[in-house]
């Protein structure tokens, strides 16, 4: 028996990287007869495919994989984040740009909440980035009805195990009180199904608007609800070590495709007019002990170093990259020395 590995990758993590399905969606296609190589169905997966192999599904042949890219999509309350919708909700995926390639979402966000989501046309990319061993921080601005103390929040900070589910310690920052209501900062690194809300109810406090503003390196900054924007081929080298063809300019939402059902979007309750304290800079990296340290961000990387205990400063981050490194290649602007005497 020979230990040479077979050649080419499985037809359905082919059909991933060119943009068809996920693996998964993938596997059911081919068990529905859906899917042909070099002109015979096939009904199991277990089959590896080479650049010399002719892939037809639904008829259509299928081109060579696509470069694989991501994107940032500020996703309004709402929304639900999957492909269909059984009770024939308004989805993601129904109110991108028209000119957008098929993509899969990084997690998700529940129907009434809002903020950044990460999009990408690849299935290798959407499995790495929702690893929790990649220990990305994923960073929301938490409205609640009315207050919670130190100790309840202390709650969250040690760990907490709600119904049998056990969520791993948080980072809490009571930013302030406005009103009937009070905004926190909230970071985790796990993002399994409803954890904040689920927490936050176990400490007999009720969310009424949840927006995320980061997800590890990447932010929602100033991105409009419903717009989208490429992240650079640089940013994916330097953070996923993958290359990318340079982003379009970000793109305006658009219209939606259908009409929201009563009870399906953000109440007014929800989405209220005093609106969240500004978010700031989030930390990637290894947790540690603290609040999250805070501040009006720039685009790049957030600076390496603990974060300072405290409520967080509120201020409006550009979207994109949080620095993570303080080097910058080539001299600054005010380093250059001037071309020649000024002329009055």
């Amino acid at each position: 028996m020979s230990n040479t590995p077979p050649e080419g990758d499985r037809i359905a993590k082919v059909l991933s990287r060119a943009g068809i399905a996920s693996r998964r969606d993938a596997e059911r296609m081919i068990s529905e007869g859906r899917v042909s190589v070099n002109g015979k169905t096939i009904t199991s997966p277990a089959l590896n495919i080479t650049d010399r192999d002719r892939i037809v599904v639904d008829g259509k042949p299928v081109g060579q994989p696509e470069v694989a890219r991501l994107w940032l999509y500020h996703k309004p309350a709402g929304l639900v984040t999957s492909a269909k919708d059984e009770k024939d909700r308004a989805t993601v995926f129904d109110n991108l740009p028209e000119d957008m390639p098929r993509v899969m979402s990084v997690g998700r966000l529940d129907i009434n909440s809002e903020g950044l989501l990460l999009l990408t046309n690849d299935g290798g990319i959407k499995r790495r980035l929702e690893l929790p061993s990649t220990g990305w921080l994923r960073r929301y601005r938490v409205r609640i009805n009315g207050s919670v103390s130190e100790a309840r929040l202390d709650e969250l900070r040690k760990g907490i195990t709600v119904d049998g589910i056990d969520y791993q310690p948080m980072l809490v920052t009571f930013d302030r009180q406005q009103g009937a209501n009070a905004w926190l900062t909230i970071s985790i690194r796990e993002g399994k199904n409803r954890e904040i809300r689920r927490a936050m109810e176990a400490v007999n406090t009720t969310v009424n608007r949840l927006i995320r503003v980061s997800y590890g390196p990447f932010q929602l900054g100033k991105l409009e609800a419903g717009a989208v924007e490429e992240v650079k081929g640089r940013v994916l080298r330097e953070q996923l070590g993958l290359e990318s063809p340079e982003p379009q300019k970000p793109r305006a939402r658009k219209p939606l495709t259908r009409v929201m059902k009563p009870g399906a979007g953000a109440t007014r309750g929800e989405g209220g007019q005093g609106g969240p304290a500004k978010g700031s800079a989030a930390r990637s990296g290894p947790a540690k002990s603290g609040d999250v340290k805070s501040g009006p961000s720039k685009a790049g990387f957030s600076k390496a170093g603990p974060s300072k205990a405290g409520p967080s400063k509120s201020g409006p981050p550009k979207a994109g990259l949080s620095k993570s490194g303080p080097s910058k290649s080539g001299p600054s602007k005010s380093a250059s020395p001037k071309r020649g005497p000024r002329r009055d």
